[in-house]
């Protein structure tokens, strides 16, 4: 089964969601705060959302404490995530 490793830095309780890629890292902003999990919940929601996979399918594999985080994300490969991605920030304009 494909999978890619996407390197995040996450910006928690910002005005709104968003994604941007930045130096080969993918830059989220989210409305959720850093408290009992809710940012790597949001964060994980709006991956799935992005590159339409099922929550299942996303893990958070390193820096789940902090704001720079490596995730794993099952059944893509990294083609079709930037493709995935450009779409999505696209779109979100």
């Amino acid at each position: 089964m494909e999978e890619c490793i996407v390197t995040v830095k996450v910006i928690p309780k910002s005005s709104k969601n968003s994604v941007q890629l930045e130096n080969g890292v993918l830059r989220v902003h989210l409305n959720a705060p850093p408290v009992d999990g809710k940012a790597n919940k949001a964060l994980v929601e709006l991956l799935a959302e992005m590159v339409h996979v099922p929550k299942s399918s996303i893990e958070i594999v390193r820096g789940e404490k902090g704001r720079n985080k490596q995730i794993k994300i099952k059944g893509l490969n990294e083609s079709i995530f930037k493709k995935r991605l450009e779409e999505y920030t696209k779109n979100d304009k």
